[in-house]
């Protein structure tokens, strides 16, 4: 397996190095190399966004900067009750909700957003250091909010939208209703002991394991026509988990599609990560500092590589908080697409119970 490790690492090094280039012919042909544009991602996303039984609407909401964030908003009309607002993970987009929008949409007005620099969205330079980075993303959802006038919310995010949906909470405890955090990444330290640190995923170690310097998904990008293929190759469980909705390709495109572009939250994701599994600033050493009346709930897979134990400590660290951990069967990381019916009944149940 040299030979193959040898050359992902030559992809990896290959991509990195054109992304930092931004100058020249050979960057300026890359794009033609890829198979991708913001209208290719707009179409796909359309044909997600078609399964939608519930009224929606979709824009552009402008920031006092100019950056500009993808929203798309499901029962607009239902506003009695505290709105829903969920935050997709690394590489995601507001897509990956379409097996819960309805559901959860139905008693209350849910918001879903891509991410300053994911998606949709803006892709602006983010700062160099991990708080800088951090920092941008947490004041750009709270830019969102204040443009969006949602005065508080029920705010859930996954994996990396849990992270930052924490570090919200941290600075603008106000807003938060009830904190709702699935598979959260960048929560534990790491351990000095390798036998305590939970197994990945094999397509997370691969990636680990010729990261080096590069962006995550740079490998994606120097593919050019087979980046699609390596989507399909490497995360077929993304086509069965939507199998419901979808038996062709599209969601396999939507996700190519959101990661071929220019990498501005990928980068500041890298910035804030250690190793693709730690944050440089882990977030179980600031959980305390959330206001002590703001609930927290956690919900985990049963088959996730996300370090489990977490909740239990977030609780130790929160003795006068609720927080509530909670765990679901047959789950592995993308908890909300691997049993979206349990998962939609357990976020239900949490939000009725804040109003």
């Amino acid at each position: 397996m040299d030979w193959l490790s040898s050359t992902w690492q030559g992809l990896f090094t290959m991509a990195d190095d054109l992304e930092q280039q931004p100058q020249g012919w050979l960057s300026s042909w890359l794009p033609a190399w890829r198979p991708t544009s913001m209208s290719q991602l707009k179409n796909v996303e359309a044909r997600i966004l078609q399964c939608l039984q519930n009224k929606f609407l979709a824009r552009y909401v402008s920031l006092p900067n100019q950056n500009k964030i993808w929203t798309v908003t499901v029962s607009p009309e239902l506003r009695d009750r505290t709105p829903l607002v969920m935050v997709h993970g690394f590489g995601g987009g507001v897509g990956l909700w379409i097996l819960n929008m309805d559901s959860l949409s139905a008693r209350r007005t849910l918001h879903t957003f891509d991410l300053l620099g994911f998606g949709r969205s803006s892709r602006p330079t983010f700062p160099r250091d991990p708080e800088g980075a951090e920092d941008e993303f947490v004041t750009s959802i709270e830019t969102w909010r204040e443009t969006m006038g949602i005065p508080t919310m029920i705010l859930l995010g996954h994996s990396l939208g849990g992270f930052l949906a924490t570090s919200y909470s941290i600075k603008y405890p106000d807003r938060v209703k009830h904190l709702i955090l699935v598979d959260p990444w960048g929560f534990p330290l790491r351990p000095t002991d390798p036998s305590e640190i939970r197994a990945p995923p094999t397509w997370v170690k691969a990636l680990a394991s010729v990261l080096g310097r590069s962006n995550p998904l740079a490998v994606l990008r120097v593919a050019g026509p087979w980046g699609p293929g390596l989507v399909q190759r490497f995360r077929p469980d993304f086509k069965r988990k939507f199998a419901d909705f979808f038996e062709d390709d599209t969601i396999s495109e939507y996700i190519y599609h959101c990661n071929a572009q220019n990498p501005s939250g990928e980068t500041a994701f890298k910035t804030m990560m250690e190793s693709f599994g730690w944050a440089r600033r882990p977030m179980l050493e600031r959980i305390h500092l959330i206001r002590k009346d703001v609930p927290i709930t956690m919900i985990y897979g049963s088959n996730t590589w996300i370090d489990t134990s977490t909740g239990k400590k977030v609780k130790l660290q929160r003795p006068d908080s609720y927080v509530r951990d909670m765990e679901i069967e047959g789950a592995s990381h993308h908890v909300y697409a691997d049993q979206p019916h349990i998962f939609n009944a357990m976020v239900e149940e949490i939000c009725n119970s804040v109003d």
